[in-house]
């Protein structure tokens, strides 16, 4: 009688467990990146009355099963489900989520085991840091370099804290650099209804009037109309912005003139051939050097790429900046084999120049690549970082230390090596997004009712046992 009270015993501690787990479940139905548990039952030896006997064939007499009586139920274990849960929008640009597999890696300072969390509602500290809302460092890397695919992070780097405006590798991340021009590139086309100011000629007399100013009284370079009085206007004028090292700003004008038009070879051979001339006006704060020369364009308005008898498409031009400035002199190439000849409106300007004045971080983005990229107001973008992610071998293993996070166990795998969003097995990253708890409460209303049920049934048992035991008592009177 006895054994029916300590099994209904028993049973009510399982299901009180089994509660405790189903109220904890429900009251973190909202918290961010919360895994939902489940506990599960097993049964205590059982007390053998009567042993198992096997048929005796002689005597015809059968067999017997073994007679027992269980001695109650225990908790078998309690499981982490670690399917992810829905994901919300915040529009938070330091919000993420994990699609797939993977926790963010965090720690308290520089010391200390790593924690693991699937909750990226993450901040940024007032000195940059990208830190959890109980204030742990977020993880990753922020060594990289420039390679065939853009920017590449060094992953054979130790994980560090990441910041976003300054580490060890980068400096002040706050301030990007100012870069030098080396290079402007144009396109557009050159009016071929312009008016050579050196004339034509209808003859083949070779190419020495295709690359001579035919009004340059001082030598200056300039066309002047032979008076060295007054410049001739040009016929089209393209600015381009450069930069020296220092970041400071040097307006040019490319100056163009229709220079001469030619018939060249004889017979079959005989073409049309157009040259122009161009200069560099190096502007108000500096001087330019080897700024001048011609181009030439065929009879199809096809920009004729030879680079000899004064003929040079892409001129590098240095400039020599004003002392006050305080840079250096730079130099630039001026890529002009874009351009054409066409009985249209002149519409020559910069495609692409390089170079750049310093600029401030005003924002920044993540990726799904887990790469933070700063966005300064001089239009430049730099990555400040990338996030790390850990994957284990069996994540249910892991053991759960509060604030969301998981700590590594014997079962769950060691953490050796992080690896990036989207490669070897780890999922990639949903900026402005939460993952929410994985709790069904649907599912836990009903373990409840259940669990509710055992439980009743369990004290039942016992009041019933109680019951007898009193029956048995009053049997002496």
């Amino acid at each position: 009688m006895m054994m029916s009270m300590f099994s209904s015993v028993s049973g009510l501690k399982a299901h009180q467990t089994r509660m405790d787990v189903i109220g904890n479940n429900i009251a973190n139905v909202n918290t961010v990146g919360f895994k939902a548990s489940r506990a599960t039952f097993q049964e205590i030896f059982s007390q053998t009355l009567a042993s198992a006997s096997s048929p005796d064939a002689l005597s015809g007499r059968g067999g017997t099963n073994p007679m027992q009586i269980g001695l109650g139920m225990n908790v078998d274990a309690i499981d982490i489900q670690m399917e992810r849960g829905s994901v919300q929008r915040t529009e938070s640009p330091t919000d993420l989520s994990i699609e797939g597999e993977g926790f963010f890696i965090v720690r308290g300072g520089n010391e200390g085991a790593y924690h693991f969390t699937r909750a990226g509602n993450f901040t940024i500290d007032k000195q940059g840091n990208l830190v959890t809302a109980s204030g742990q460092n977020v993880y990753g890397w922020m060594k990289y370099v420039y390679g065939e695919n853009g920017y590449e992070f060094d992953t054979q780097e130790p994980i560090r804290a990441i910041n976003l405006y300054e580490d060890i590798y980068n400096s002040n991340k706050r301030i990007i650099a100012a870069k030098a021009t080396t290079e402007a590139v144009l396109s557009g086309n050159l009016d071929a209804t312009q008016k050579p100011i050196g004339g034509t000629s209808a003859e083949a007399v070779g190419s020495a009037n295709m690359t001579t100013l035919p009004y340059d009284a001082n030598g200056d370079n300039i066309p002047d109309g032979g008076t060295d009085t007054e410049n001739l206007d040009p016929h089209y004028i393209v600015p381009i912005t450069v930069y020296d090292a220092l970041g400071n700003e040097y307006k040019l004008n490319l100056k163009l003139w229709k220079n001469f038009t030619q018939s060249t070879g004889t017979g079959d051979s005989a073409t049309i051939e157009t040259s122009w001339y161009y200069v560099v006006d190096g502007g108000s704060n500096s001087t330019a050097t080897g700024a001048h020369g011609f181009i030439k364009f065929d009879s199809k308005g096809k920009l004729i790429k030879t680079d000899v008898d004064n003929f040079n498409y892409k001129p590098t031009i240095e400039i020599t900046p004003n002392i006050e400035t305080g840079a250096d002199s730079f130099r630039f190439e001026l890529n002009m084999e874009q351009l054409t000849m066409y009985a249209d409106d002149s519409s020559v300007k910069t495609t692409r120049v390089d170079g750049y004045p310093p600029g401030t971080l005003v924002t920044f983005s993540i990726g799904g690549d887990g790469v933070i990229t700063g966005v300064y107001d001089n239009g430049r973008q730099q990555p400040l970082g990338q996030i790390a992610l850990a994957t284990f071998e069996n994540p249910a293993g892991l053991q759960k230390v509060g604030a969301n996070q998981f700590t590594q166990t014997p079962n769950s795998g060691d953490f050796r090596l992080a690896s990036q969003p989207g490669k070897n097995g780890a999922g990639v990253l949903i900026p402005g997004t939460l993952e929410m708890s994985n709790v069904d409460l649907a599912k836990q209303f009903t373990e409840m009712i259940i669990t509710q049920r055992g439980f009743q049934a369990n004290s039942r048992v016992m009041t019933t046992s109680d019951e007898i035991l009193q029956e048995l008592s009053n049997m002496k009177r």
